[in-house]
């Protein structure tokens, strides 16, 4: 038995690791925080429902990479934000902004909540004007006439007197 598991733990130590590589990281700490800051900014072409910052997708990380290179090289925030717009569109930014193509993104929200409230509005307005017998008689009237041929239905409730 002893001899088994000692060939098992050889066989085992000569096996290849499977450890990824570090990801690089700037030498500068200042530069890692504005990178992270603007991948924070920048949708993932891959996921599309999270940051570059927060993806583990390879692109995600080349973007990283890019970014950091960028900044490094001495490129502001809005240059590097400005690269990445004109490489992959204005939908790589979660805060596009307001231009022909992107004013419904902008006004479309709130166009629909007025839209929403306005006929809100209309269908209330509507049910004030009509009388009251358009609506459904309330339970009690029922009961009442229930009571009084001495008929209950199993789902009828006794009115409390």
């Amino acid at each position: 038995m002893f001899k088994t598991l000692l060939l098992l733990l050889a066989l085992l130590s000569l096996s290849p690791a499977q450890a990824k590589e570090a990801q690089p990281v700037a030498q500068n700490p200042a530069v890692e925080a504005r990178m992270m800051v603007l991948a924070a900014e920048l949708r993932c072409l891959v996921c599309q429902n999270q940051t570059i910052a927060d993806s583990h997708s390879g692109l995600a990380q080349d973007l990283r990479q890019q970014i950091r290179e960028m900044l490094e090289r001495g490129m502001t925030d809005e240059q590097v934000r400005s690269f990445m717009s004109e490489r992959y569109g204005d939908f790589v930014l979660y805060k596009p902004p307001f231009k022909a193509s992107t004013a419904l993104l902008w006004a479309g929200p709130p166009l629909l909540l007025l839209l929403a409230l306005l006929g809100l509005y209309a269908v209330l307005r509507q049910r004030q004007r009509m009388s009251p017998d358009a609506f459904e008689p309330d339970d009690d009237n029922n009961n009442q006439s229930d009571d009084a041929d001495g008929a209950h239905d199993e789902h009828s409730l006794p009115a409390n007197r």
